[in-house]
């Protein structure tokens, strides 16, 4: 425990994987924080003191009002978006919000520290947005004046998961293996908790003390280590290290990024994109020596920080339906989609025979069938798009069930299709109730 005069944090961005940990990692430590997100989910809402404010539509001044009114003395800003799309601009999260909030802390009438949390690598290989607008911040940052520490972490291992992270679980519980130039790339890891303890020791230095006034640290394992040895250590976790397994090539890696790409344009988030994967053949690897100096620190290594938490049947299960999650929706969508698309565009005197053959007058059978079908296709368009998913898979659930009911009650004979079409509604019910129950990414 922290003595009882403990500094009061605000952490920035506590809904994340990082911010959440160091959030919750402070409070067991004793220390009053403030979590500050834009949105929490239902079950991140466990104490008053988090906060869900509009963070980046904050002016400074009001920033600045934010840090006086809760008394801060450290500033922890985990805020970060992967790559350009409707609703992440790389640029104003990384750069112009990082400038307000430099503004308001020297404006806030406050001794602050304020920590940052970056990426590493070298500057010449900074060919992203996502890696030039964090270069950018750190610029700023360092000619701001304010006491300052510049975190880079390496590849993040936390007892939870989210994008890159989560992908990286994936990979090794299923029975795939990356190209091998992939998986040779450097990646040198850190355990969440290095990054938290770090963040405490740094709030308990005197703002004044030149040693740690101003820092830029790499925090990683010191030990080579490589994107493959990271899959590797996961699936031994995971009991799969003996599966057979199938190269994919990078070509369908390529194609598969492109594919995020346009899904990320439908409001997903989806951790395989050209920016993930050109972050990822990049490597993660930095000098943690200075960091390790200063602080005593000694980092958890990958087997460590991996073990510590063993793989319980929660870990496989997530592990295993990451990916395949993305899959289930993209295959609903065309489900929808298609089969209302034949039956309006196609088959459309075929779908109203199936009616007026069983006495339905034609005035009445052609606007039905109609109806279904562009009711069929708004479904898929519903799931497609991420704000309205959640509707569109209750939409379809409830729909599928008024056609086997409606069926049975006015055409109960459907039932007995050669095909089955009527029979086979039941399992896609399923699976939408499936992907009703993996909205949630937090």
């Amino acid at each position: 425990m922290i003595a009882s005069n403990n500094p009061r944090f605000l952490v920035l961005g506590a809904s994340g994987l990082i911010g959440r940990s160091v959030t919750d990692d402070l409070r067991r430590r004793g220390c009053v924080t403030i979590g500050v997100a834009r949105a929490f989910s239902a079950s991140q809402r466990v104490s008053p003191l988090d906060i869900e404010l509009p963070i980046m539509a904050m002016d400074a001044s009001a920033l600045a009002g934010l840090v006086r009114a809760h008394e801060i003395d450290v500033v922890v800003n985990c805020l970060g978006v992967l790559q350009d799309g409707p609703g992440s601009d790389t640029a104003a999260v990384h750069r112009d919000f990082v400038a307000r909030l430099l503004a308001a802390i020297t404006a806030c009438g406050r001794r602050v520290r304020f920590i940052h949390i970056s990426i590493p690598g070298r500057t010449d290989e900074d060919h992203t947005a996502f890696a030039t607008t964090k270069r950018e911040a750190e610029r700023l940052i360092a000619s701001s004046g304010v006491a300052h520490a510049i975190l880079r972490p390496g590849f993040v291992i936390a007892p939870s998961a989210y994008g890159g992270s989560a992908m990286v679980r994936a990979l090794a519980a299923l029975p795939v293996d990356l190209p091998a130039k992939d998986a040779a790339t450097p990646f040198q890891p850190v355990a969440v908790a290095d990054i938290a303890t770090t963040i405490a020791w740094l709030a308990m230095q005197p703002t004044d003390d030149e040693a740690t006034r101003a820092v830029s640290w790499d925090l990683m394992q010191p030990e080579a280590v490589t994107l493959g040895d990271v899959i590797g250590a996961f699936r031994r976790c995971f009991g799969t290290m003996d599966w057979p397994r199938v190269a994919v090539p990078a070509t369908l890696i390529n194609l598969g990024a492109f594919a995020g790409d346009l899904c990320s344009r439908l409001g997903w988030m989806p951790p395989m994109r050209t920016t993930a994967i050109a972050e990822l053949r990049r490597g993660v690897q930095g000098d943690p020596a200075p960091w390790i100096a200063a602080t005593g620190i000694t980092p958890a290594t990958l087997d460590r920080a991996v073990g510590a938490h063993g793989a319980t049947i929660q870990d496989k299960w997530f592990a295993r339906l990451f990916l395949i999650k993305a899959l289930i929706i993209a295959s609903l969508v065309l489900f929808w989609v298609a089969s209302g698309s034949i039956a309006l565009f196609i088959s459309f005197p075929a779908t109203t025979a199936i009616l007026t053959t069983r006495g339905w007058p034609d005035w009445f059978a052609v606007p039905f069938a109609t109806i279904t079908s562009m009711m069929d296709i708004s479904v898929g368009v519903l799931i497609a798009f991420r704000k309205t998913a959640t509707f569109g898979l209750a939409t379809g659930i409830f729909v599928s069930l008024g056609y086997m009911v409606g069926c049975a009650v006015l055409t109960p004979d459907l039932w007995l299709e050669p095909l089955g079409a009527l029979v086979k509604t039941g399992p896609a019910i399923v699976l939408m109730l499936v992907a009703l129950l993996m909205m949630d990414n937090r």
